[in-house]
């Protein structure tokens, strides 16, 4: 059984129902969202919780950026998400565990999420940017995503799960032609976050 850290819809949203990627700063994205994350959220059992678009489901995900490179991730049939399977990425993210109890409960879980997916062989630090929102469809409806970016000098970043997916960096306009041709298959959240990429990097 696996436990999940969610919030109710109606103590997330007042009377605003944001759609796509919203950039915002860190001082309108602490008053607007991450303080009510951390001060209403708790953790509830997640086969329930996929099917109750009541609660939101808080993903954090984080982009990282080189120069004018965004590495891009394609996820293989291998790893456990099906809805993911065979998408290209340009973010890494997961469920907030109980594992990631602290004080900083968004931090802890993002560089977590980081460090079991990614080897990063320079120092770094997540910044929260904005959420991303999608009421289009079952899946996004039950969750809701803490946008966070990585900004890399050298961009030595490899892979740790090979038989999962595969990443490299890729220049940030090949990246969005590829979020506008269907045959290459970019997750959701990717394709709504392309086109504001210039407003985080």
């Amino acid at each position: 059984m696996e436990f999940i850290y969610v919030i109710k819809r109606y103590d997330l949203f007042d009377l605003e129902f944001p759609h796509g990627f919203i950039p915002l700063d860190e001082t309108s994205l602490r008053t607007r969202y991450l303080d009510k994350i951390e001060r209403r959220g708790f953790f509830g059992e997640r086969s329930y919780l996929e099917n109750d678009s009541s609660f939101k489901q808080i993903i954090p995900y984080t982009l990282f950026s080189r120069g004018d490179d965004i590495f891009l991730l394609r996820r293989f049939a291998a790893q456990g998400e099906s809805r993911l399977h065979n998408k290209l990425s340009i973010g890494v993210g997961g469920h907030v565990n109980p594992v990631d109890k602290s004080d900083s409960i968004l931090e802890t879980a993002c560089v977590r999420e980081i460090t079991e997916e990614l080897s990063i062989e320079e120092s770094y630090n997540p910044v929260p940017v904005g959420i991303i929102n999608d009421e289009s469809n079952a899946v996004g409806s039950v969750h809701f995503g803490v946008v966070h970016h990585v900004r890399l000098a050298k961009g030595l970043v490899t892979v740790r799960e090979t038989e999962m997916m595969e990443g490299k960096f890729v220049p940030i306009e090949e990246v969005k032609q590829m979020s506008l041709d269907p045959s290459c298959s970019m997750e959701s959240w990717s394709s709504l976050i392309v086109d504001s990429m210039e407003s985080i990097i």
